[in-house]
């Protein structure tokens, strides 16, 4: 077993055990620790399977297959990222509307508020 092969599997496992550790204190919720749990199990299965991970470099032209691993990782990191850009928009956008009704009713409030207090 090559050094770059037993390097890929501890950084799967603790990338796994990591992601669980944090779900399980409350950290990161489920919805978003799939796409992690998925990378992790998908690097750790070409880590461990080599022969699939010889047979994927072979078919996408890559010249030393443990790389491959690294580059799943980084389209993995993409994915992830690009997922999390999508939330924070509509997160943002939520939050402008958000902020637009409370200043709405705010001045409604304080409308409501002086025609009362000259009754």
């Amino acid at each position: 077993m090559q050094f770059i092969q037993i390097f890929a599997i501890i950084f799967s496992l603790g990338v796994f055990i990591g992601i669980v550790d944090l779900i399980r204190r409350g950290m990161l919720k489920e919805q978003y620790a799939i796409l992690w749990l998925v990378s992790a199990v998908v690097l750790l299965g070409l880590s461990l399977w080599r022969e699939l991970l010889h047979l994927i470099a072979a078919l996408l032209g890559v010249a030393y297959p443990p790389s491959l691993l690294f580059l799943v990782a980084f389209l993995f990191l993409l994915l992830i990222v690009l997922y999390f850009s999508v939330i924070i928009s509509s997160l943002s956008e939520r939050n402008k509307r958000l902020s637009q009704e409370v200043a709405i009713l705010k001045t409604l409030f304080e409308e409501h508020k002086k025609t009362d207090n000259k009754q």
